[in-house]
Parts: structure tokens; sequence; C-alpha cells
């Protein structure tokens, strides 16, 4: 048995690796994507064009209008002279928001009277103007709070220190990249498994396959070793460049991320083999992987989260390995998570892997029949 297995090991590896542009996209595409992928995937708003109309010449709002254009958030400020022209940069998308100071400001703050100041977002692009809409709030709010006097001197303003645990700088790479480790690990893993089968029947292979002396169980784990050892493989460089060429702090176990790699790889390539055997040709094959990874990607909570779905739709996430898998890594990267944590999101990818590799050995023994 162990030599047959090995034989047909060496045979998928052989596979995969004797074309050298296989070889390289192996490594280099979903390398790139990882650089790439890290650097466009923020959260983070910068070099925000902004446009003011001040309609008062008083000191307060000077002052809130100085703070305003030195602010580094905002990278070029307008100073137009009507409201028409703030309509016409914001119509243009020459700025992201526009910020209108009235004529009573000065002497309605001086006068206690809730000044206002007036501002225009661009909600063609929703989330970066709420972002900037924050930045600017905070200017405004640290504004009134310097030039507030209060009633007794002896008595100070109250104010709110935030302190942000595990990501104290809110750096968006911290989040990123850790997320994308695993997601390209999915990627790859599925790439590798889902076109075992059908590039075997476009061969004609697969019919020599199916009358060697290999048993249908020996022939399922032939076909999922070796792209498990290439998904592992890929991670292990991810894990390396997210510590050594992003800077990601590593607080937990390297054991225990590898231990539920080992896992997480399992249950994907079982959901892998289960498509690779429903499909007959690569095409079908790719079409399957697509419409496995969107989903997988969106129900995981990197680009929203769970808790913000529906309740059915967050049911439907205990499903998705990929859910799990992105509290572990994050949670060994950035606070050394305790075991215990990890196990309770360990099984149930190892019940997703049980299940996967069952049906896709069923499926195949039916074919078989």
């Amino acid at each position: 048995m162990w030599n047959r297995l090995k034989a047909l090991i060496l045979k998928e590896t052989l596979a995969t690796l004797r074309d050298p542009r296989n070889r390289v996209a192996l490594i280099a595409p979903p390398l790139l994507q990882l650089l790439v992928f890290s650097f466009t995937g923020t959260q983070d708003v910068k070099d925000i064009r902004l446009a003011i109309l001040n309609q008062d010449y008083g000191q307060p709002a000077a002052e809130l209008v100085q703070r305003l254009s030195a602010a580094p958030n905002f990278s070029q400020v307008y100073f137009v002279q009507s409201p028409q022209q703030l309509q016409e940069l914001i119509d243009g998308q020459r700025v992201l928001l526009n910020v209108r100071v009235p004529a009573d400001f000065s002497r309605r703050f001086y006068a206690n009277d809730s000044p206002v100041v007036q501002i225009v977002l661009d909600g063609r692009k929703s989330m970066a103007a709420q972002i900037a809409l924050g930045y600017l709030t905070s200017i405004v709010q640290q504004f009134s709070r310097d030039q507030l006097q209060p009633a007794d001197p002896g008595k100070g303003v109250m104010s709110v220190e935030p302190r942000n645990w595990f990501n104290p700088n809110l750096d968006y790479l911290w989040f990123t990249v850790p997320s994308l480790v695993v997601i390209i690990t999915l990627q790859v893993s599925m790439n590798v498994t889902t076109l075992s089968v059908p590039r075997e029947r476009e061969m004609g292979t697969f019919d020599q396959l199916l009358v060697s002396p290999l048993r249908p169980i020996e022939i399922m784990i032939g076909k999922m070793i070796p792209a498990f050892f290439l998904a592992l493989f890929d991670a292990t460089i991810f894990v390396l460049v997210a510590i050594f060429v992003f800077r990601i702090p590593f607080h937990g176990s390297l054991p225990l991320l590898y231990f539920s790699l080992v896992v997480f790889v399992s249950s994907v390539v079982g959901i892998g083999l289960l498509i690779s055997m429903l499909c007959s040709t690569q095409q079908q094959a790719l079409l399957g992987t697509m419409a496995i990874m969107m989903p997988a990607l969106i129900l995981s909570g990197y680009t929203s989260p769970i808790e913000n779905m529906p309740e059915w739709l967050q049911a439907v996430t205990c499903l998705n390995p990929l859910r799990y898998m992105m509290v572990i890594v994050k949670g060994i990267f950035l606070k050394a998570i305790p075991a215990e944590v990890v196990l309770a999101n360990l099984w149930p990818m190892a019940a997703i892997a049980v299940g996967t590799l069952s049906l896709a050995t069923w499926s195949f023994r039916r074919h078989l029949a």
C-alpha cells in the first residue's frame, strides 16, 4: 500500500511541478497578490482634498480654518469665495468634502450659542467620505475643547483618552497582512486540488488511474497530500514575508499557528477535491473555485464584521473554514490567544475537513460504480 501511495504522490507532485510555468505560478502570483493587496486593501483615507468657504472674519473662525488647512490628512485645501464654487468642486469630484463657516460663527461662539459648521460630503465615495468626516470632526471637537473656558477654573474640561489594544497605531497592515496570509493560502489550495481530476480527464490518464491497483481511498490521499504540502509551503513564505518584510508583530505560538494551518488546509483541500470530483473540465473547475472563493471571502469577516450580518447569514458563515482561521491567525499574530481559544475555532474546521473529504471519497466511489 505504501509503495503504491508513494508512487501516486510522486506522480501528482511531478504533474504539478514538471512545467516551469506551473512552478512559477505557484509562488510568484500569490506572493505578488500578498504584496499588492497589502497596500491596496487599506481602509485608511489619505491625501484628502478639502474645500473651505469662510464667511466669518472673526478670530475663532480663522483659528478653525487654520487648523483644518494644517491637518496632515488633508493634502490639498481649496479656499473659495462662494457657495457656487463649493458645489462646482464637489460636483467635479475635485474634493471629497466641503466646509462652510457661516458669517455668525464667531458671534455665536463667543455667546456660547452652539455655533454651526456646515459640512458637505461626496456620497459617491461613501466609505472614504465617512472616514474623512471622522478626521474633520475630531479636529473641530479638539478646537472646541481648546477654546472652551470652564466656568470653574479649578475644574478641567472632561476629555476622552482612547487606547487601542493589539494595534496601538491602528496600522491597517497589522489587520490586512495576516488576513491575506490565510486568504491566499486558501486560493492556492483550491486551485491545486480543483484542477487535479479534471486535468487527468482532459489528458486521458484518469481511466488509467482507475484500472491501476490503487484503491479509491489511496487515490484520494495521493491527490490530497501534494496539494497539502504545496499550500503549507506557500503559507510559510507568506508568514515569513509578513514578519520580516511588513514587520507585523508575532506574539503567539508558531507551532500552534502551523497546527491550525494544517487543519485549515485539510478542510480547504476537502472542498477542492469535492469540486474536482463534480467537474469534467478544468474550465468548470475554475468556475467552481470562483463560486466558492468569493462567498468564502465575503462571509469570513474580512470585509465586514460577521456580527453586522443578518442572523440567518451568520449561521451560514459557520460552514466557512476561512471564518475560523481569520480569528486564529490575527489572534496568534497580534495578541497571543490561548490554546483553548484556538481549539474552539479548530474543531469546526476539523468537522468541515472530515465532512468534505468523506463526501469527495463517496463521490469518487460513486463515479467508479
